[in-house]
Formats: structure tokens, sequence, C-alpha cells
């Protein structure tokens, strides 16, 4: 891939445009609502195309064509479907309640329901886990960064990645608080669509152009296999016949991504909690210049979601087909160390070698079904190693000698594709595995684990930014932007939120509850820029391949600690008028343990069906509280604020029309739909 100049003044174009609209529309902020609320004037259509930039991430881009490229394929879509539904109810269910109220953030509304103790439990727990989220997300821009700047024959590294995400996006909130974020989301929001549209159209050319044989992938089993293309057929034909078994939005209840049955509970939870309650984003819909405003544009927002699977998953699927093999090379440099470590806790095993320093000619002819662990002297000597051979992991001598496996180390994979790849490895690691398990529980041990990756799937985005778009026309350099955009818009978003519930929730709250509206605005301005460095800090740390293989997977399980146990006390205080606070403060610390011990001690539960039974969980607690000491009275939610809260019954039909059209894909993808 080349960066020519006409991609440079595009790219450099498109980030001048939206740092200047940002500010110019976000000068003489004085308050704290001005700062971190818009001063409450956002209309219908900046706040759904920034619902989607704020939301709409590399994490998606990254994470969500990567799972896409694995067994997955089309049913990740689901956290973008039913998002659509979600949205419609939360417009017409859950922010009636939040604009009354007149509140900043979404952990106050537990005080102005429960108690403070309550707001304060949420708040504490949203900071911690937006900091894995400001990781999260300038890790996965980091990672495109530096598989693209590879492609071009450039070193970059994931902390320089990092820390020019994270600089970037630190210097635009930090300016100009929500109302820049939203005015330049308008413009990233419209880029996001463009060119996750460009990507996909230009993968279709150029699976409709190749000759060779294509990579599948099984559903069911995670088996590849080849499948060779038809000369007479269309990209869309090519497509179905490769794919079919891919767009099935319901897997197996054993699936360990997305079985069909966290359909029915266990993702409705995380949608809940993101899109009603996850301050980063309602932030923009408390905003709302008024009711029937916000409503207008969270429905836009959800009718927008119905096309982002066909811009970031389908050409995630088609970057398998035509790019396993460079998948596969990529995972060379996580397997390295892991592998290092298995010959080091099994050193008479006959399916790894050592050599150092070997030669291109070595590399080349270096046979499949046994690995190499090819050690060099230095990191000069390492970056000089040019191979597409997966079964050759380079790896630094000071790294190689620093390696020592614990005692009781185990080494597994989640990938389904693992046993297919790499078959002969697996056998011996079936019985070497027995033997530590067996040797750790005689001894009362723990056992260590080490996880392999055969494919490095979030470098889908970067296999496709680089090998089909169309090259010296500017279209990289557009693409490129709007994926900077993406960062920067999501991560900014974050910060601002992080930086509110710090400012309100903890600071004005107990530190200085008397502090000026320039004081509270200048923490938040501070808090931008802490946040921001922790996230350049732990970007780095997330492409440690024991973490997972899907930074997207990384993600919403770790959300998962927080968000069933903020919907049940949300949705039970709702409706239960008399539950006590008692209720709303146990069911947050009864999901913080339940959750933490289900991962831990049961980890064999699917992470969105052990969120089904927190919520649950959390919501018998609250019955039996409220039942052993209720409320005197019914709560009363009370009017605290001065805009319009009248409903939009324009917005009420689109949203249901939305939700029909949500339901048909369902019909369309499933088992008997995709038959036909």
């Amino acid at each position: 891939m080349e960066f020519s100049l006409p991609d440079i003044l595009v790219f450099l174009t498109f980030v001048v445009c939206v740092i200047s609209v940002g500010l110019i529309k976000s000068r003489n902020e004085k308050s704290s609502e001005d700062y971190f609320l818009a001063g409450r004037g956002l209309s219908w259509w900046l706040i759904g195309f920034s619902l989607i930039a704020a939301n709409i991430s590399t994490e998606q881009f990254v994470g969500m064509s990567g799972n896409a490229a694995g067994h997955v394929g089309l049913a990740i879509a689901s956290y973008e479907w039913m998002a659509a539904i979600t949205l419609v109810i939360v417009a017409f269910c859950f922010l009636p309640y939040f604009l009354r109220a007149g509140i900043f953030t979404i952990p106050e509304f537990l005080e102005y329901r429960y108690n403070s103790t309550a707001r304060t439990i949420m708040a504490v727990g949203t900071i911690f886990i937006y900091m894995l989220l400001l990781g999260s997300v300038t890790y996965s821009g980091a990672l495109t960064i530096s598989t693209l700047a590879g492609q071009m024959g450039y070193n970059v590294s994931l902390l320089a990645g990092s820390l020019v995400i994270g600089i970037i996006a630190m210097l635009y909130v930090a300016a100009g608080g929500l109302k820049a974020c939203a005015w330049a989301d308008l413009i990233q929001g419209s880029a996001l669509i463009l060119g996750g549209a460009a990507i996909m159209v230009f993968a279709f050319i150029k699976l409709g152009m190749v000759t060779e044989a294509a990579k599948v992938v099984d559903v069911s089993t995670g088996a590849i296999t080849m499948q060779s293309l038809s000369p007479d057929s269309g990209a869309i034909e090519r497509f179905m016949s490769l794919n079919r078994v891919r767009m099935n939005m319901f897997l197996p209840k054993t699936d360990n991504v997305l079985p069909w049955t966290a359909l029915l509970l266990g993702l409705w939870i995380p949608n809940f909690y993101y899109w009603g309650l996850n301050q980063y984003v309602t932030q923009r819909t408390l905003g709302s210049r008024s009711l029937a405003q916000g409503q207008k544009g969270i429905v836009f927002a959800a009718a927008l979601k119905l096309i982002i699977p066909f811009a970031i998953v389908i050409p995630g699927i088609i970057a398998f087909n035509l790019f396993a093999k460079d998948m596969q090379f990529e995972a060379t440099h996580d397997n390295g160390p892991v592998i290092t470590k298995y010959l080091k806790a099994n050193p008479d095993t006959m399916i790894v070698e050592t050599v150092h320093s070997p030669d291109a000619n070595t590399i080349a002819n270096w046979q499949s079904g046994r690995f190499m662990i090819a050690v060099y002297e230095n990191q000069k000597a390492l970056k000089a190693v040019k191979t597409q051979n997966a079964f050759v992991l380079p790896i630094e001598q000071a790294e190689f000698d620093a390696i020592s496996p614990a005692e009781f180390t185990v080494f597994k994979s989640d990938d389904k594709a693992w046993k297919s790849t790499f078959p002969a490895l697996v056998v011996e690691l079936e019985v070497y595995n027995a033997s530590v398990e067996a040797a750790a529980k005689a001894a009362n041990k723990t056992v260590s684990t080490e996880k392999f990756i055969a494919y490095k799937y979030d470098t889908a985005l970067a296999q496709l930014v680089g090998n089909v778009l169309p090259q010296r026309i500017g279209v990289v350099g557009f693409v490129l932007a709007a994926l900077l955009g993406a960062v920067v818009s999501s991560l900014a978003a974050m910060l601002n939120a992080a930086s509110t519930i710090f400012s309100m929730d903890i600071y004005k709250k107990y530190i200085s509850p008397n502090a000026s509206q320039k004081s509270i605005v200048f923490l938040g301005r501070i808090s931008v820029v802490a946040f921001s460095f922790i996230a350049i800090a732990l970007a780095p740390q997330l492409g440690n391949p024991k973490i997972g293989n899907s930074i997207f997977t990384v993600i919403q399980e770790g959300q998962g600690f927080i968000s069933p146990g903020i919907l049940s006390v949300f949705v039970f205080g709702f409706i239960v008028r008399k539950a006590p606070p008692a209720a709303g403060v146990m069911g947050l610390l009864t999901n913080i343990v339940a959750y933490g011990v289900l991962k831990f001690a049961v980890p064999g539960i699917q992470f969105l069906n052990r969120m089904a039974i927190c919520f649950g969980l959390c919501i018998l607690v609250m019955a039996i509280i409220t039942l052993i000491k209720p409320l005197a009275k019914p709560i009363e939610f009370k009017h605290n604020t001065t805009i319009d809260l009248k409903t939009s019954k324009g917005a009420l039909l689109a949203g249901i029309v939305v939700v029909v059209i949500t339901l048909i894909f369902y019909v369309i993808f499933s088992p008997i739909g995709i038959a036909k």
C-alpha cells in the first residue's frame, strides 16, 4: 500500500476541518452545563450523527470486522441490529425520566431515585470500566495504524500509535467539550458511513476479480477449507457461495462468542446498558433541546444502525476469504513468546525447535507441522526478518531468555480454527495439558493458561485498507482520515463522559460542593488530560494474546462487571416505585460480586449468559429487599427542567418501522432464510 500526495492532502484537510468546526462551534463555554452538556441545545440531526460517531470507532471497525472474519460471521451484527430496537425503547421509556430530572450524569439519577451511595457506587464503577474502554479504543486505533504502516514499509509501535491518537483526542475534547464533540461528529459520522461503504464496495470488487481459491471457515467447527472460485461467477454469487454458512445470525448454543441463547436475554443487557445508561452515549441525549428533539435523534441513530453491519461486518467476512494467510502470519508475533513458554515447559516436545538467526532460505524452506523459534540477537535483526511462514516465530534473544513459564502452565486456544490449522500441536497439547492439570490438582496449585492464536482476525480491516482500496487518488487518505476520526470521536466522547462523572459525581458531590462553575470546567479539562494518559499507558497492554483474540469481545465482557447490575437497578426502580434505597445499593454490589465469582469459578459460562444470570440474581435480591422493607409511599419523579417534554409522535412511528425492519433481517438471515 502507498500513501500518495493526494492521500496526504485529503487526510490533512479532513482532520483540520473536523477540529476547526468543533472548536468554532463551541466557543464561549462559561458554565458546566455549556461544557458538559452543550448548553442543553442539541438538535435531533446533530444528536443522531453524534450517537453513531461516539459509538462507532475502530473498536467496531477492528473488533467487529475481526469477529466477522472468524467463525462468528454475520452473527456479530446482532450488536448493531438489536441496538436499533434498544434505541427505540430508550427514546420512549428511558429518556423522558432523565430529561424530566434535569440530570448531568446517569449516576446522578440513582441519587434521584435511591440514594447517594448508589450514585457513588455506579460513578466509581463506571470510571474504572471507562479506563478499560479508553485503553481499548486507543489500542484498536493504534493496532490499525501499526498494521497499515507495516504494509507501507514503516515500523510504528503500538505505543507510538497510542500516543498520537491519545494526544489528538485529549486536545480536542479538553478545548471544546460536548458541543465540539457533537459538531465534529456530524462530519465524522458521515465520513464513517461513507468510508465503510467504500471499503465494502472495493472488497466486493476484489472478490469478483481474484482467480485463485479462497479460504472458508465453518461456523460450527471452525475448520478451514479452500474453495475454488468459478471464473464466470460474480462477486455477490462468490460471496454467498463461500460464506452462506456464516450469514446465519443464530450460532450454536455452545459457541464461545455469541451463542443463540444469548439473543434471548444476555445480549439485551449490554445493549440496554450501553444505549440507555452509558454516560458517554447518553450525554448527547441529556444535551437535547427538548424531549422531541432527543427522541427524533435517537430514532435517527437507530435507522443508521441498520446499515452499519453492511459497512463493517460484510467486509470483515470477505477479508478472511482473501487474506487468511496474511492474518495467519500476523499471529506469529503473538505466538512467538507463547510457543517459547511451551517449549521451556515441555523441553522434550518434538514439534518445536529453536534456531538462532536463521537465514531467508532456511525460513522459506521450513516445513509445516513443526514450529521454529527463530531467535535473533537484537531488535534490528528481528525487524529485518521477512517471512510469510506461520510456523516460523521470530523473537528477540533477550525476550527469549527472560521467558519462564509458571510451574503448572497449560496451553490452549479460543480460536476454533486452531485444530484444523495446527493439528499436530493440538494432539500433543491435549496430552500435555491433561498431565499438567492432574499434577496441579495433586499439588493443590493453580494452573496458569497461555493462549495460542491461529489467525490475527483483528487485522481484517487493515488487510482490506491495504489491499483492496485504489491507490494514488485520495481514497486511502479519506478512509484513513475517517478511521482516525472514528477513534478521536469515540475517545473524545469517553473522555468527556469520564471527566463529567468525576467532576459532578465525585468532586462536586464530595470534595468541593460549593465549587464555582469556572473551577468545575477547569477540573473537567484537567481530568481529560489525566484520563488520556491512562489510555495511552493501558492501550499497548491490550495487545497481549492472554487477554483474548478479539478486542471487541474483551470490551463487551469487561463491562459485565457493572452493566447487568446498573440495568437491573434502573429497570426495577422505574417499575417498582416502592423499592427502598437499600435495594439499589445491594443490586449494584450483588452484580459486581456475582459476575466476578462466575467469571473465575465457572469460566465455562459464556459471558453473555453470565450477564443474564447476574441480571436475574440482582432482580431477585432487590425484590426480596423490597418485600421485607418497602417504602411507605411510592416514589415520585419530580419535574426539574425547563425544556419541552412533549413526546414526538412522528419519531414513535419511525421507531416502529425500524423495529419491524430489524425483525425482517433476523428472518432473512436465519437458518431457514439463508437456506433458500
